[in-house]
């Protein structure tokens, strides 16, 4: 029953909200994630599992005691959230046994996960994807049934979890495909990504997408598949890459009605400014002609002091 494993967190450059319809997006793995490991601290007593959740300092920032097999919460502890995840993870680990009936079925004794985060928890990085994927690895079972079963979402964050590098992700009639993407940009020393400061629930920005008519969300699937395609395959120069990203905003905008990043917090910015995932918080991806400097002290000037250069944040192959 002892476990190891490490994940990587996810950007998604292309197709937010479209990915759920179908459209190809471009993901990519960063070079920070989260790990797990399980084992064995004492072989008597009654049958438990110890979890206990670190931040990237090394501190602890949950910690919960569940019973075995039935995963019944015995204590959790934490932030004012403490009680939520405890039940977000004993529903994962619930739904995990219902996969594998054998899962932490018979095992003895007191167990102990200790699951450490690279990044912090409100970047959106995906603390959620890295532990589903990790916990389906754990129980031997399909990350993208769990994933189903528990949070929802379109599953290219599960494929990322574990890439090596950039990857074009789609669902296609039911089922994920997905394969390496040679997105390797000549100017990446022209991109930034830059924290908002406010976590943004995946859900939460859905709810401006599928209020809209299916016919309407459909009508962009194509040409954001091209845009995809393009800013993977044929983009060698920022100008390009930049009327790309711009149009890809314009097309977002079009079905959810909600204003652009660049419009709400960077109008007179130099480059342009790319939403990444839901919009309404979590990071932006912005290019920039200038010095990594002035860049820089643009958005620290605007409150915004988590600037990250791409070579920093993605991991690549």
């Amino acid at each position: 029953m002892s476990f190891s494993m490490r994940t990587n967190g996810k950007l998604l450059l292309t197709g937010e909200y479209f990915v759920t319809e179908g459209a190809v997006s471009l993901a990519l793995p960063t070079q920070l994630g989260q790990t797990l490991e399980v084992q064995q601290s004492n072989s008597k007593g009654d049958s438990k599992l110890i979890w206990k959740s670190y931040s990237k300092d090394n501190t602890i920032w949950f910690q919960a005691t569940f019973q075995l097999p039935n995963f019944k919460i015995i204590a959790s502890e934490g932030g004012e959230d403490h009680l939520e995840v405890a039940e977000n993870l004993q529903n994962i680990l619930k739904e995990a046994q219902n996969l594998n009936p054998s899962f932490l079925k018979e095992v003895k004794g007191t167990w102990e996960a200790q699951s450490v985060l690279e990044f912090s928890r409100d970047w959106g990085l995906g603390s959620s994807s890295t532990l589903i994927t990790m916990i389906a690895e754990w129980a031997q079972i399909d990350p993208f049934l769990l994933l189903e079963n528990t949070f929802g979402g379109s599953g290219y964050d599960i494929v990322a979890a574990k890439s090596e590098g950039p990857l074009l992700f789609q669902k296609f009639n039911g089922n994920n495909r997905w394969d390496k993407s040679n997105f390797n940009p000549e100017f990446k020393d022209q991109l930034y990504f830059v924290y908002l400061g406010k976590k943004q629930s995946s859900r939460e920005a859905l709810v401006y997408y599928t209020v809209t008519p299916p016919e309407e969300r459909e009508r962009p699937l194509p040409r954001i598949t091209q845009i995809t395609h393009d800013i993977a395959q044929y983009t060698h120069n920022l100008e390009d890459f930049e009327a790309l990203i711009e149009e890809h905003e314009n097309l977002v905008q079009s079905i959810i009605q909600q204003p652009r990043a660049k419009e709400l917090y960077f109008e007179d910015y130099w480059g342009e400014i790319k939403s990444l995932g839901g919009w309404g918080g979590d990071f932006v991806l912005a290019t920039s002609n200038q010095s990594e400097e002035q860049t820089k002290a643009y958005f620290q000037e605007k409150g915004f002091d988590t600037v990250l250069k791409y070579k920093e944040l993605i991991k690549e192959y």
